[in-house]
């Protein structure tokens, strides 16, 4: 009897115990959340900016550092912590600052410098100009040692320039063609630079692509017997003039053909080491043409008929000197589109060949530009932040 009554106390308690147990229970979970709430997460890793950026970046913070370092050679009368600039090599170097001072301001967003013909869209997204300064200078690019001097100088600039054109073979195509544009204007200041010091030159090497060009299978369609089928094969229909790959090698194929016409009557009225000189360039054209045609056929494009001849301007004729120097400069843009719109061993073929060309053209007498193959104008470019 008692086991039972004390069982009836119990049962009669707890439902006036119920109230004050949810109660606690309540303020437990509220607890647990709020400790939830309040306990940090792990923050969002940072996702690392696209290949094209991150080769941007680096490129403008060389240019930055080059162009510090040409700035402080040039003004050694009032530093005399920096060794003298000679009076022949000081002009070069002035020339560099405002080489690299135009490549740093292409080099920056929104000067619409990397895009791709075919859409006029950047090949990349493009950061504002002030966060593109601060990636640049945070870039771990490699110090001139201090104090400079021009032959350092020269050896810098040309490290970067190689940087750059090895970067123009892997990043998106229009930022392809503005890196090969930076990267072959520094090895022509380079060595520009060392000639004006009387150094040895830190950019020699090889001036065009291997004779023949990149090989590979290529299972063509064959193509349709209709008038637009021919016209293409002509240059007036699909391949000419347009925005892609196909127009590029047709248009790069014209080039080179009325290059080489005007090369063989540019022998006829030379002598000396110029004739010399031409014959072996008429030489690397002949086999820059049989390079782009087999690049045509691996990647299936029309190829364009050889002219019978072309028309050429009387002032060449009286002096073909300054006209090579032009029509070297005239294929520049040729071989830049070609970057832009290729890739692997083709795109590394048209980079070497802008090099090559832009070599040639300096050899001639042209003025070498900031960004050669680049067809914009500098004047376009945004202005570097200050400081």
């Amino acid at each position: 009897m008692k086991d039972d009554s004390r069982d009836k106390r119990r049962r009669a308690r707890l439902p006036r115990h119920l109230p004050r147990l949810a109660l606690l229970a309540c303020l437990a979970l509220v607890v647990v959340s709020l400790g939830m709430v309040l306990m940090p997460g792990k923050p969002p890793e940072t996702q690392e900016p696209p290949l094209s950026e991150r080769a941007r970046a680096a490129a403008l913070a060389d240019a930055l550092h080059l162009k510090a370092a040409g700035e402080q050679l040039g003004a050694t009368a009032a530093d005399p912590a920096v060794p003298a600039t000679s009076a022949t090599a000081l002009p070069a170097v002035t020339r560099t600052v405002s080489l690299l001072t135009t490549q740093a301001r292409a080099l920056l967003p929104g000067s619409a410098t990397e895009t791709v013909p075919a859409n006029g869209a950047p090949a990349t997204a493009t950061p504002s100009a002030s966060s593109a300064a601060a990636t640049a200078s945070a870039s771990s690019a490699p110090p001139t040692p201090a104090p400079p001097t021009v032959d350092r100088l020269a050896s810098d600039l040309a490290r970067s320039g190689r940087q750059r054109l090895a970067d123009a073979a892997a990043v998106d195509g229009g930022m392809a063609r503005l890196l090969a544009a930076v990267g072959t204007g520094q090895l022509l200041q380079s060595s520009s630079l060392a000639a004006a010091a009387g150094v040895p030159d830190p950019a020699p090497g090889q001036q065009d692509p291997p004779a023949g060009a990149p090989t590979g299978a290529a299972s063509c369609p064959a193509a349709p017997a209709s008038p637009a089928a021919a016209g293409g094969a002509t240059g007036t229909g699909a391949g000419a003039g347009k925005a892609d790959l196909p127009g590029a090698l047709a248009a790069l194929i014209r080039t080179e053909l009325e290059t080489v016409y005007e090369y063989q009557v540019a022998l006829t009225r030379l002598d000396g080491t110029a004739a010399k000189s031409a014959a072996d360039d008429l030489a690397r054209h002949e086999a820059l043409v049989a390079g782009a045609e087999a690049l045509s056929r691996r990647h299936c494009a029309p190829i364009p008929p050889r002219e019978a001849g072309y028309a050429l301007d009387p002032a060449f004729l009286a002096s073909p000197g300054p006209g090579l120097a032009a029509l070297e400069t005239a294929a520049l843009p040729a071989y830049g589109d070609l970057v832009a719109f290729s890739d692997g061993d083709t795109r590394q073929w048209a980079i070497t060949g802008l090099l090559g060309a832009a070599r040639r053209a300096a050899f001639w007498g042209a003025t070498t530009d900031a960004v050669p193959g680049l067809a914009a104008d500098p004047a376009s470019f945004p202005t570097l932040p200050a400081g």
